[in-house]
């Protein structure tokens, strides 16, 4: 009888320490897919940032391989100033950045994205702009016929698939019965740059900052020419749907305040050498 008395208390004594064992667990994880910092209602939710990482100056990988450019650091700085939201970066390839928030792999890309209405249609656009993309001709440096989009007629030009400035030579072309032979690229524009110098091409568009950039790195004859074809503003990338649309509107916030006390004047003013963020 005894033994069975201490059976009995020995297994209730197990039942109770593990009731126990599973309350402190209970009370001491509060991470979830919401929460990600597991540090409760205090805790920061994890926003994970989508961009090329090899878009020199805006987002790139610096000598010691972190994410480093004018994109990265006007996100670092929205972070600074949302307490409760941590931002991350993932690097992809530009064709896929956008199937890639579409499929949950981030909330958000940061990338010199400009707006349309085709993509407007799918996807949640910050309302402040962040930057303003003054789109340049970029040719040899010995060119000196190439100056408007109408010199580019019965020549051959170089972009990147899927962007900004593939839209404007493919608008030009609606309008002007395809006078313009448009060579498509996958990735960003350096192998343009290079078929440009080679003589495989004759000219591309692009940002001007971005070219001039590419241009001294790469050690390329090129040059910009003529007056800016465009300055499109740069927005912030988001899904559609109410979670989404209050990271929005805290980015916005964030942004504004910004722009009023002259933060992202300063920003970039560092990177530029003059200020591209009105």
């Amino acid at each position: 009888m005894n033994k069975k008395r201490n059976l009995k208390k020995a297994a209730a004594l197990f039942v109770l320490l593990c009731l126990v064992l599973t309350g402190c667990v209970s009370q001491t994880d509060n991470s979830s897919p919401g929460n990600p910092s597991g540090e409760g209602d205090k805790g920061t939710s994890k926003v994970l940032v989508g961009t090329e990482g090899t878009y020199r100056p805006f987002n790139f990988k610096d000598e010691n391989d972190e994410l480093t450019g004018y994109d990265i650091e006007v996100v670092k700085e929205i972070d600074k100033r949302l307490d409760d939201v941590e931002f991350d970066f993932i690097a992809a390839q530009w064709d896929s950045l956008f199937l890639g928030m579409e499929s949950q792999k981030y909330d958000m890309i940061a990338d010199q994205i400009s707006k349309d209405a085709e993509r407007e249609e799918k996807y949640s656009f910050s309302e402040n702009s962040y930057f303003s993309s003054v789109t340049s001709l970029i040719v040899r440096d010995d060119n000196d016929t190439i100056t408007t989009m109408e010199d580019l007629e019965g020549k051959k030009v170089g972009v990147s698939v899927g962007t900004s400035f593939a839209k404007i030579f493919e608008k030009y072309n609606a309008e002007h019965d395809n006078a313009i032979t448009i060579q498509y690229y996958e990735g960003n524009i350096v192998s343009v740059l290079q078929d440009i110098e080679a003589g495989r091409l004759d000219a591309t568009i692009n940002d001007k900052v971005i070219a001039t950039e590419n241009i001294k790195d790469l050690g390329l004859k090129l040059k910009t020419a003529g007056e800016p074809i465009a300055v499109v503003p740069s927005y912030f990338v988001f899904r559609k749907g109410s979670e989404p649309e209050e990271l929005r509107k805290k980015v916005d916030e964030a942004l504004t305040e910004m722009k009023s006390d002259g933060t992202l004047s300063e920003i970039s003013t560092k990177w530029f050498g003059e200020d591209f963020t009105d």
